[in-house]
């Protein structure tokens, strides 16, 4: 899994043609993407690792604070673009992302690990929909991480 983390004020998305609209407040806006190899332990990894993750200011101003120790919310969104590979020519190539018969239950299965982690309902998009995301990122604080690369 390869997953963006952006530390937001507030963050929403919508799909115009299906009507459906999403948003939450302070937290975490999280693009993820999957490849084929991904695995339960993957998902449990970066789920745990997400709502642990202490890029939220304390007291004195210093990062110090998860997303559940401010009881914030967090917003995913599956996006495949994240395993573009722009090594060859100018059109990035998305072989190395799942595809949606294997993505959509990782996708499934990655919301439910955040909802258990952060233990409260996660906002979501639509997966392989035209989604439209709007965010005003906090700091900004932006983090990329992926579970194939755990040191």
């Amino acid at each position: 899994m390869r997953i963006v983390i952006q530390r937001v004020t507030n963050a929403s998305v919508a799909v115009p043609d299906e009507g459906y609209e999403c948003s939450v407040g302070k937290g975490l806006l999280v693009l993820a993407a999957f490849i084929d190899e991904d695995t339960d332990e993957d998902i449990a990894w970066t789920a745990k690792k997400i709502a642990a993750m202490r890029i939220f200011d304390d007291e004195n101003g210093v990062m110090n604070l998860s997303v559940r120790d401010v009881e914030g919310e967090i917003l995913a969104i599956s996006q495949f673009t994240l395993y573009a590979s722009t090594v060859k020519g100018n059109r990035p190539s998305y072989i190395k992302a799942a595809k949606p018969d294997v993505a959509v239950p990782l996708y499934e299965k990655f919301l439910a690990a955040l909802e258990t982690e952060l233990g409260k309902p996660v906002g979501k998009g639509i997966f392989g929909a035209d989604m439209k995301v709007s965010l005003l990122n906090d700091g900004p604080v932006t983090i990329i991480t992926d579970s194939k690369l755990k040191f």
